[in-house]
This record gives C-alpha cells, structure tokens and sequence, in this order.
C-alpha cells in the first residue's frame, strides 16, 4: 500500500509504473465536481476511473474487500472517510466467495486492523494484497463524499515490470 497526497511534490521522485504515473496525472489534471458518477476509460478495460458520489457509513455497514485482477488508487476528491486495511494473510476468512464478474472477495474482518484516514486530495494504492475496508464515516457521522478509483490491471503492471 502507498498513500500519499495527489499534489505532493515529493512524489515526484518516486518511480511509479507508466500505469500508475498514468492513474496519477489522470487524477491530477481532471476536475471530477464536473464529472457524473459512472465509469471512464483512460486505457480500455487495462485503466479506468470510477467516479461516485456517496454518504460515507458507520463501520458496521462497511465490510473488508479486495481484488485479483486489478489494483485500485482510491482518491478522494471531497470530503473524506476512514479506510480500515491490513495485509492479506491465509488466516483471512471469507464472507462472500470472490466474484469474477465484479473482481471482488468479501472478508469477516481486517486481522490486524489498521485504519487511516483518505482525505480531500490523498489517494491510496491497494494491491490485491492489500485488503481494504473503504467508506467509514469519521466519528460514526456519515458526510457526502466525492471519490475516484481508479483500477489498473493487475496483468498490465507485472508486464511492466518485466
């Protein structure tokens, strides 16, 4: 897991793949208050953002979550929400078989739970091996949010690797 702030100068010397110096700027240069909730192609299905307007919840309504065919930089564009996260481990018990459809395994809990806080301008990198509880509301008070995640390709990252 990375987590940083979009307009952090220091970041700027980190060696990010093409694919996530493409999810970078995308989020950088792009103003989402104009943009609807929905999907939007930046490299066909191997990079795209998802735009969503929502109520942050209470912990209870939230469940641990995570991905194999694609990592996520979840950024937050208003507002902001706590993030629970912990690596994944065999011990992890599933609570929802994962769905190849929406690429996506549901947990009983993070174990060991660490949270931080994604807000207005953060953006956090979540690997499949990062499984990751998003949408808590701070102090239990649900407020609006405005966040972007964008999905890069698992495969498109290791053939970048090589």
């Amino acid at each position: 897991m990375i987590i940083g702030s979009i307009h952090d100068e220091d970041m700027e010397g980190i060696a990010f793949s093409p694919a996530m110096e493409r999810a970078l700027s995308y989020l950088r240069e792009t103003d989402f208050s104009k943009l609807k909730d929905g999907r939007y192609e930046i490299d066909g299905d191997r990079i795209y953002a998802t735009v969503s307007r929502y109520q942050s919840k209470p912990e209870e309504e939230c469940r641990p979550e995570s991905h194999r065919k694609y990592a996520d930089v979840q950024f937050m564009a208003e507002g902001q929400e706590f993030i629970g996260w912990c690596a994944f481990t065999p011990a992890l018990k599933e609570s929802t078989p994962y769905d190849e459809e929406k690429d996506i395994v549901f947990y009983e809990r993070l174990e060991p739970e660490s949270d931080f806080v994604l807000s207005e301008g953060c953006f956090a990198v979540l690997t499949p091996k990062d499984i990751h509880c998003p949408c808590v509301a701070i102090d239990e008070k649900p407020s609006p949010v405005l966040k972007v995640v964008v999905k890069i390709a698992v495969d498109l990252l290791e053939e970048e690797m090589r």
